[in-house]
């Protein structure tokens, strides 16, 4: 079984550093749009069979809008894809829709500067080992002997990369190390590698 893990392309929200959590409808960007892109042909030109493999993607707008590009270069149906809500965002509770900096400016430091997570959880939102828990919950669905393609968010696909791939601990969760919006990973056996980079800087609108 391999997993195929692609971070949705950037969105209008991730452009300006704004918290983007689970409600709002946060459409791709011209730059999202051409990361799906990239990642649908990347995964065209590196599976055999692209009927062979089963879709799955979080249910935001966001990760949809990205695996409807990626599945037309699979030359596969959209309504092929699986949504599950267990695949959403870490939930950033009253921080849904700020900028980042403004949520420093009230809140003091937020983040850890050299892995780029929460150092505190958000008011009303989710903790990492809360993301990993749904994340188990989702794994043990999965048809053991089906590749897998999930279209879903950087943080949570940072706690799912570490849970299959065995991350570096972070409050007892095993967490896999930052990309950039539209950048894909193959996991194989409990090994990572990058299918495809996108070009783009990881921007701190992670979330």
């Amino acid at each position: 079984m391999r997993y195929f893990l692609a971070r949705h392309g950037e969105t209008v929200y991730n452009a300006v550093a704004r918290m983007q959590g689970n409600s709002a409808h946060t459409p791709l960007s011209r730059t999202g749009i051409a990361q799906a892109e990239a990642m649908g042909a990347a995964l065209a030109d590196f599976l055999a069979d692209p009927r062979e493999i089963d879709i799955w993607a979080s249910t935001a707008g966001r990760a949809l809008q990205t695996v409807a590009i990626i599945v037309e270069h699979l030359h596969r149906n959209f309504f092929d894809v699986s949504t599950d809500p267990r695949l959403v965002e870490l939930e950033v509770g009253a921080w849904e829709g700020r900028l980042y900096a403004d949520v420093i400016a009230a809140d003091g430091v937020i983040l850890c500067t050299d892995r780029r997570l929460f150092t505190v959880q958000p008011p009303g939102g989710e903790d990492y080992p809360t993301v990993a828990a749904r994340l188990r919950d989702w794994l043990v669905t999965l048809s053991p002997d089906r590749d897998v393609l999930v279209v879903s968010h950087g943080m949570t696909l940072r706690v799912l990369r570490g849970l299959l791939a065995a991350g570096e601990p972070f409050n007892g969760v095993p967490i896999a190390e930052d990309a950039p919006q539209g950048t894909m990973f193959l996991v194989e056996n409990g090994i990572e590698t990058r299918l495809h980079l996108s070009d783009a800087t990881p921007r701190v609108g992670a979330v």
